[in-house]
């Protein structure tokens, strides 16, 4: 189990879009297995009739053959699927509001649900949000609704509240304390509470040693205390030295006098890839005033990341042992999640534990210093 993220794979629609896909595929029904069911269940032939095209409606469309050669903006994905997504919904609705009776019914109440949360939580469909919030607390007074599908609209209703951080720290922090008192036994309350004192930074103290110290899973605990001790080594110098996957020799202790980005990261994270954009206009801009970056792979095969190395032009050094999220770095500061990005200043102290939002205007403004 690895944290949520927030993290958006930022110049990768069409990628993203594939995972929507199959996501939105597996959400919904199998027309065939309608049918099947439908021959056993309901003789309405009108019903039947409705339901089959509702079922239709709720089918995954295909994205424009032009984008699999021009790649779309976020936002035209969006506002192509906006519009679907609530035609899916309505039909949905529709359905069940003629035929409340019919087999088929919750099925389509569920659908409807489906159909608003992925467009208001992944294309940000601000149209459908009052419209789900209700569906959510509908659904939430069913008493026979089980724990999984509960928590499930719980966790839904706390997206809004996770994209807007840090502003919404400490609406997160409640709810996930709510969640943590109605779902003891569940790791998502645990989680949510570990990204708030990530979120925190020195605030987050006392949060991560309550959890690393208190009933929380073990993985929970190991993060917690990873973040206890990225904190202690803040003001600090750290000690990274190594030999380069392209045999250069790197030590950061050395590297005084130049702003330093150690970047946790691997080829196959996407919201690390996705920052990659930033991490090279960054690097392309300041590097000639001083800035340097060391990255730390958490790639398990070297030629994976040679390769894509050479094809991204990543010009800096990149640390590789193979071990995955057991390589060494990794564990001795305590990263359980990636990408992490830290800032060293031109003292050679670690100054920053979470560079990721305006990497190039804090970077500057240590060169500067």
């Amino acid at each position: 189990m690895k944290l949520i993220s927030r993290g958006v794979r930022r110049g990768a629609a069409f990628a993203g879009l594939l995972v929507f896909l199959g996501v939105l595929a597996a959400n919904c029904f199998s027309a065939r297995a309608a049918e099947e069911s439908l021959v056993s269940t309901n003789k309405d032939a009108e019903a039947d009739k409705a339901w089959r095209a509702t079922q239709k409606a709720l089918q995954p469309p295909l994205p424009p053959a032009e984008w699999h050669t021009n790649q779309p903006s976020r936002e035209e994905v969006a506002e192509f699927y906006r519009p679907l997504l609530r035609k899916a919904a309505d039909a949905a609705k529709d359905f069940y509001t003629r035929y409340p009776n019919h087999a088929k019914a919750a099925d389509a109440h569920r659908a409807e649900l489906q159909m608003l949360t992925l467009g208001v939580q992944r294309f940000d469909d601000t149209n459908g949000t009052a419209r789900l919030e209700a569906l959510e607390g509908e659904r939430l007074k069913d008493p026979n609704l089980g724990e999984d599908e509960r928590l499930q609209l719980r966790m839904a209703a706390i997206q809004n509240l996770m994209k807007g951080l840090p502003e919404t720290l400490g609406e997160l922090e409640k709810a996930a304390r709510s969640l943590q008192k109605d779902f003891p036994k569940r790791d998502e309350p645990y989680q949510l509470l570990m990204m708030v004192a990530e979120e925190s930074g020195e605030k987050g103290r006392t949060l991560a040693k309550e959890l690393a110290e208190g009933d929380a899973p073990e993985q929970i605990k190991q993060s917690a205390q990873g973040l206890l001790k990225r904190m202690d080594a803040l003001g600090k110098p750290v000690t990274i030295q190594f030999t380069a996957l392209d045999g250069r020799e790197v030590d950061v202790a050395k590297m005084k006098g130049k702003v330093v980005l150690i970047d946790f990261w691997a080829t196959w994270c996407g919201p690390c890839v996705g920052e990659l954009p930033n991490v090279k206009a960054a690097y392309d801009k300041l590097h000639p005033k001083g800035f340097e970056i060391v990255s730390i792979s958490f790639d398990e095969s070297k030629e994976t990341l040679e390769k894509f190395v050479a094809k991204e032009k990543m010009e800096w050094p990149q640390y590789f042992d193979g071990k995955g999220w057991e390589n060494k770095y990794g564990k001795e500061f305590g990263i359980h999640g990636i990408p992490t990005m830290w800032l060293v200043d031109k003292q050679g102290n670690l100054c920053d534990v979470n560079a990721r939002g305006a990497l190039e205007e804090k970077v500057s403004k240590l060169l500067a210093e």
